[in-house]
């Protein structure tokens, strides 16, 4: 799933391959897939976007958007984004293709559920994507120790420390895959009520969300995810499917995994006590 880490980079690789080109072709929908969430009909996608060329591309959250001057592209959650230098290869099931004037192919291809959404500038109301351009991400400064002392209430008092972070668009793009090694990193358990985290500990939450993001985004996303050409991310994970029941590099204790909240957790029994 793309968060923060995979749409930063992802639309960093989209400006150094794509920035300049003419969309030349457009399919929309070719395999329907039932949980391929359009921005209005996808029929029209091609009459949009035919004929305009790309500009900048950014990571918003969880989503990646790529303008096409007055046209905006938005992907995100599952939606796996490749690059093809021609067609010769690309997947035979696909739910997005954007084909340039030099024969170059961009594919996007649905995993589980995922979002993509074609339309003209500032003609999108949907609440993910506005709250994703209205808030800063982690790895600005806008997003300083005052704003992360704003998002606790005491209607978060009741919350666990993984509910705190990955719920309610608090943190756009932040979402249960980076919160495992923020947590781990900061010393606290994901079932963790917040009103039990005292203000040092708040303050290191803070530090571990900024440095994790950091090193998650300057290693090119994170090794259980894919870039733009299919690549694994450079980020090692602590906590994931690739370390459970593995002893933890800290303590030598065995990584623990359990289900929780619709997904899944992942804790140190010793680094971070419940």
């Amino acid at each position: 799933m793309i968060e923060i880490p995979e749409s930063i980079n992802i639309a960093n690789q989209i400006n150094e391959k794509l920035f300049g080109k003419t969309i030349f072709n457009v399919v929309a929908n070719y395999s329907p897939h039932k949980f391929a969430f359009y921005h209005g009909d996808p029929k029209t996608y091609g009459e949009l976007l035919s004929g305009q060329k790309i500009g900048e591309s950014k990571g918003l959250g969880s989503m990646v958007e790529i303008s096409a001057e007055d046209r905006r592209i938005v992907l995100s959650e599952g939606a796996n984004i490749r690059f093809f230098k021609n067609n010769a290869n690309i997947p035979l099931k696909h739910q997005f293709l954007l084909e340039f004037d030099d024969g170059s192919v961009l594919v996007v291809s649905i995993q589980m559920y995922g979002a993509i959404q074609v339309f003209m500038k500032g003609y999108n109301e949907n609440r993910y994507y506005l709250i994703a351009r209205e808030k800063p991400s982690p790895l600005h400064n806008e997003f300083d120790l005052v704003y992360f002392n704003g998002l606790r209430s005491e209607e978060t008092n009741a919350l666990s420390a993984k509910a705190f972070l990955a719920t309610q668009q608090r943190i756009p793009g932040l979402g249960n895959g980076v919160v495992q090694d923020i947590l781990f990193n900061s010393g606290i358990h994901p079932k963790r009520k917040m009103n039990t985290i005292d203000e040092k500990e708040y303050i290191k939450l803070f530090y571990s969300v900024k440095c994790t993001l950091g090193e998650m985004v300057s290693l090119g996303g994170r090794d259980t995810e894919k870039d733009l050409f299919g690549r694994k991310g450079g980020y090692k994970t602590l906590l994931s499917k690739k370390t459970v029941g593995k002893p933890c590099i800290l303590c030598g204790t065995v990584i623990e995994k359990t289900s929780y909240l619709g997904g899944v957790i992942y804790w140190c029994p010793k680094c971070q006590p419940f």
